[in-house]
């Protein structure tokens, strides 16, 4: 063989039914099946690899659709910049201006939750082709954006040194590749049967003439619409991409877009650039745009007037602010091409943007902090941090804990156990001076970074920008090492969220949903799935292809809820440049309006909310007695009432005096009725009852020998007892002497 000869072939390899029977009829219907044909050749006097070749086989079906989910996503991010923006540069009043800036949707957010999604292919495992395919769609908001014109520079810049994609975790063209798909065993491929087609073919025509005739016979086949030379049913890789079907780590990523591991940093970087000037661009056109519209009368002359008179600050503070949000991407991008080795060059330009990141902003942010503290000082005092019972969403019960410091006194919790604490706090000497956000010099010189943040929680900025440093260097100097990054993130994640959740440090509710409850929580399930696809588990593909689809749905659910905020965001904002209209439209939001306005004015003071107060007792059943009324009873009609009321018509009424339980009820009646009145019965006492019970027992003796049939009725002839009148109409039915009524808690007896 001479390398100076270049070697053309084609041939058919016919798979055996056997050979695919494993595979399930769902894998062909499933986005990114993932389908892979390797080709090695060897050489027969060495035993040796001397060729390889790969291709991908795909179905059609993909979860990878940037132009189209790309769009949508930069589409909407659009509108979080432009609603961000008007809150910050609309109005006359600095602390009136940061209220509302401090409620619309942070841009720092918005890409944060993309670089969450798409730096999480930085890990250097084995990653399943359909995680690949997803992430491609948020490829742009890391600054992975393919141009050919762009890469064509790079590679002149980095010359012939594209590095090694296997010191990044993914297998390279061009290199040695004896564990791509599965790795081989030259002692099966030279034993006494040379497989060089399927295996039933080779049983049956195994040591027979007919052998060689019929793999002639193949290789004479042409390959279909072949006019010259080989044609190739895809395009081949390009130097310094991983081989088609290797998705492993950041390397196997950026292949969807074609972009080499090598030139990663250079084109972020790049990207970078043209971002920063357009902004700053922006900025400046907007600027005069306004100005010429104010000439013409297009507009009124006092229109965003605090913009125009400081626009040389804003365009200043834009940059700082596309610096702080890009931080993170740099420093990996950065740390990444010091991991990878590639040209000496581009390794030395991203020392020198390191090291402008780093120190450029950490010096602004100790600047930032040192300008707010220094005329005060930190003091130091002995606390305690209790375990304490608590009810989560009113009804769970949950521990919780809190420094006795902060213990509400009116509402004592039980207390399941304590530790001893320090408590530091800040003292400042200027007690009259103002809070961070009534600062105007301070807000006017840093609100980029603390605007917004809460009153008490200013300093936040410098704790996330600690935070997402060491997120990169565990993403970009650990490459190589998955299990470090995974386990070293995990941890950092898992006490990043519960500080987070501690401090809450937005002002906006918004903001503290989406940054620190959903993001966190998306960061560590996607940590803890994508330690399974480290290549020493060796799990089947079918199981990281589920384990992969459950990650795009936790992240997918984010995006979502992304898009979800910034939609709002995008109304609040609206209401915030309307706050000086008196005829607001539509009229329907007015209430609204008022109340997110109020809501503003509560959030910026930063207050603890009130105490609850102790819930009440429930009230004990009880009876009151609110009237008394008599109703005409039977005995009203007999002919001794009638008479005593005739003989008597100038009595007037009767009054009822109650006395103890011993002396039963008396009745008093007076002797004076109105004309035409009826008089009624008065009480009954103890006596009465004896005297009517000693008349039934009389009447029954009288009446005894006496036949009646069952038909008949018998009347009673009033009792001569003094106070006693009454009658029985029907046989079998006594009449009471007391009955009442009483009605929705008003009781009314019968007298």
């Amino acid at each position: 063989m001479n390398a100076s000869v270049p070697i053309e072939a084609n041939g058919i390899i016919p798979v055996a039914q056997s050979d695919v029977a494993s595979i399930p009829p769902i894998a062909l219907t499933i986005p990114d099946f993932e389908g892979q044909a390797i080709l090695r050749i060897f050489a027969n006097s060495t035993k040796s690899e001397i060729g390889c070749y790969s291709a991908v086989i795909t179905n059609g079906a993909s979860f990878s659709h940037p132009s189209a989910v790309g769009t949508i996503l930069g589409i909407f991010t659009l509108v979080a910049v432009g609603a961000s923006f008007i809150t910050t540069i609309f109005g006359e009043s600095v602390q009136l201006m940061r209220k509302h800036y401090a409620h619309s949707l942070s841009i720092l957010v918005v890409f944060s939750v993309f670089h969450h999604i798409f730096f999480s292919s930085a890990l250097s495992v084995n990653w399943p082709s359909v995680l690949a395919a997803f992430w491609n769609n948020y490829a742009w908001t890391g600054g992975m954006i393919y141009s050919e014109s762009m890469q064509n520079s790079i590679n002149q810049l980095i010359g012939s040194n594209n590095g090694n994609t296997s010191m990044v975790g993914a297998a390279s063209s061009g290199s040695s590749s004896d564990n791509v798909g599965g790795g081989y065993s030259i002692q099966q491929i030279y034993r006494r049967s040379q497989r060089v087609v399927g295996r039933e073919v080779m049983q049956i025509f195994q040591g027979h003439p007919m052998a060689r005739g019929f793999e002639h016979t193949i290789a004479k086949r042409g390959v279909a619409n072949a006019t010259s030379g080989y044609p190739w049913y895809g395009s081949p890789s390009k130097p310094g991409l991983p081989l088609p079907g290797n998705y492993s780590g950041f390397a196997g990523t950026l292949a969807q877009e074609t972009i080499p591991a090598s030139n990663a940093f250079m084109t972020g970087f790049l990207w970078l650039l043209i971002l920063i000037t357009v902004v700053a661009g922006g900025t400046v056109g907007l600027k005069w745009l306004m100005e010429c519209l104010s000439s013409i009368n297009i507009i009124k002359p006092n229109r965003l007037a605090y913009f125009r008179a400081h626009w040389h600050g804003f365009t200043v503070l834009a940059i700082l602010r596309t610096v702080l949000i890009s931080f993170f991407m740099m420093i990996f991008l950065t740390i990444f091409q010091f991991s990878y080795k590639s040209s000496a060059g581009v390794t030395a330009l991203a020392a020198i943007v390191f090291l402008i990141f780093f120190a450029g902003l950490f010096s602004i942010v100790g600047y930032a902090c040192f300008y707010r503290l220094r005329f005060g000082r930190f003091a130091s005092e002995p606390d305690r941090l209790n375990l304490e019972k608590k009810n989560v969403w009113g009804t769970i019960p949950w521990y919780g804990l809190c420094r006795e410091s902060q213990r509400n006194k009116t509402t004592q919790r039980t207390s399941a156990g304590s530790i001893p604490w320090v408590r530091f706090y800040y003292l400042d000497k200027d007690e009259q001076r103002p809070s961070v956000h009534e600062d105007e010099h301070y807000t006017t010189k840093f609100g980029w970074l603390a605007a917004r943040f809460r009153r008490t929680r200013w300093w936040f900025f410098a704790v996330w920008l600690v935070y997402e440093f060491i997120r990169a260097c565990f993403y970009g100097g650990a490459v190589g090492h998955p299990m470090t990054q995974v386990f070293g993130l995990l941890a950092v994640e898992i006490v990043a969220l519960i500080a987070f959740v501690a401090m809450k440090p937005f002002e906006g509710a918004r903001l503290n949903v989406l940054m620190v409850y959903m993001l966190g929580f998306s960061k560590i399930t996607t940590l803890g799935l994508s330690a399974a696809f480290d290549v020493r588990f060796n799990l089947p593909r079918i199981t990281t292809t589920i384990i992969g689809v459950v990650i795009i749905v936790i992240q997918g659910i984010l995006t979502i809820v992304l898009l979800i905020a910034i939609a709002i965001g995008a109304i609040s904002s609206y209401l915030s440049v309307s706050r000086n209209r008196e005829d607001f439209r539509p009229r329907s939001w007015a209430l609204r309006r008022q109340k997110y306005f109020k809501h503003i004015e509560r959030a910026a003071l930063d207050l603890p909310p009130p105490p609850l107060s102790e819930p009440k007792a429930p009230q004990e059943p009880y009876f009151n007695v609110s009237a008394v009324r008599r109703y005409p009873k039977i005995e009203d009609e007999d002919a001794d009432i009638v008479a005593n009321m005739n003989s008597n018509p100038a009595a007037s009424h009767v009054s009822v005096t109650r006395r103890s339980r011993a002396n039963s009820m008396h009745s008093q009646i007076s002797t004076t009725v109105p004309f035409g009145a009826r008089l009624h019965r008065t009480s009954w006492s103890s006596r009465d009852f004896n005297s009517w019970h000693e008349n039934e027992r009389r009447f029954s003796d009288h009446t005894r020998p006496h036949t009646a049939s069952p038909s008949s009725t018998q009347a009673l002839v009033g009792s001569t007892t003094p106070g006693y009148g009454g009658s029985l109409r029907e046989s079998g039915k006594d009449s009471s002497p007391f009955s009442s009524s009483s009605q929705k808690g008003q009781t009314s007896g019968h007298i």
